[in-house]
């Protein structure tokens, strides 16, 4: 598939000593600080949010954007936090409860969760997840936002001494994220999800949120490529600034539980699903009663043949 990078949502390691004046197409916000290694999002600190925020909206059909990041501390197993989310929303520089962003959001969220706030989660942490809200959706933090997850993968993200990537694909209708966090210089996939309808003329930002637990939170680069692909002449005649966010699923996220393997799976049975069982099973007892009814009835007429 061609693609050609686009700067003007890009960003690249900033110039010593530019500072902010390096990025001139992006807005910071909170305790982000930027050098001229990485985009520090939260220090190790404890209560800090930052965001960065691209200034200019995203008017491609199909893109995948490629972060390079580290989220590392002095926080040893579960004494660290909360972690990192990549956006692509309707709103922008907007502080709130999610990852140091707004709640009720419209778009795309992908969170890097590094803390388990659910005490009786099976996941293992840090966790991937992917959202879309139409602004209807919200959060739950001490869920993990497991009722509003699509999908969802562990990923060993976090105090690596390499290198860690992560890549998120929009490309006629289907989202798929990817990592490269193991240090093998090749993707892995995480999510992939089709049926996703997102609007033309959103943000892309990235912010990060600490609690009572902490962690540094740094983008290093944000790099962000055009795809080249075809669309039915019906997909070209849509208005995409004026699609509502949105996802077919042939399952509610709220059916989401954990699993020991790090991803989700189908969760308790619904009351209609519960009927639907009991039929089966109801019509599978009368089909073995008819067909040993017959079989028994053949037998009955050739004993007596015999007599």
């Amino acid at each position: 598939m061609r693609r050609e990078r686009r700067q003007h949502h890009s960003i690249l390691r900033p110039d010593p000593g530019a500072g902010s004046a390096a990025m001139p197409l992006w807005d910071f916000q909170g305790s982000t600080m930027v050098t001229s290694q990485y985009v520090r999002l939260t220090p190790d600190e404890r209560s800090r949010e930052g965001s960065i925020w691209n200034r200019v909206p995203c008017f491609l059909k199909d893109w995948e954007l490629h972060v390079h990041f580290k989220i590392h501390g002095a926080g040893k197993k579960n004494l660290h936090g909360d972690g990192l989310a990549l956006w692509y929303t309707q709103e922008r520089l907007t502080p709130g409860p999610v990852f140091g962003s707004k709640d009720n959001f419209h778009g795309l969220a992908i969170f890097l969760d590094t803390y388990p706030n659910d005490e009786a989660t099976e996941r293992v942490f840090p966790y991937i997840s992917a959202m879309v809200n139409n602004g209807s959706l919200t959060y739950d933090h001490s869920k993990d936002g497991r009722w509003t997850e699509l999908a969802g993968c562990t990923a060993d993200l976090r105090n690596q001494n390499h290198d860690t990537f992560l890549a998120i694909r929009y490309s006629r209708g289907r989202l798929t994220v990817m990592t490269d966090v193991e240090d093998k210089n090749e993707w892995k996939n995480c999510i992939d999800i089709a049926g996703v309808r997102l609007p033309t003329g959103y943000y892309f930002g990235a912010s990060a949120g600490t609690g009572d637990l902490s962690d540094n939170h740094d983008v290093i680069s944000m790099k962000l490529f055009q795809l080249m692909v075809d669309h039915s002449p019906e997909d070209e005649n849509i208005d995409w600034t004026k699609v509502e966010p949105s996802v077919s699923l042939f399952k509610s996220p709220k059916d989401n539980v954990d699993d020991p393997t790090g991803n989700f799976r189908s969760g308790p049975l619904t009351g209609w699903k519960v009927f639907l069982l009991l039929l089966c099973a109801l019509l599978g007892i009368i089909v073995c009663a008819v067909v040993g009814a017959v079989v028994f009835q053949k037998r009955q007429e050739r004993n007596k043949r015999f007599y």
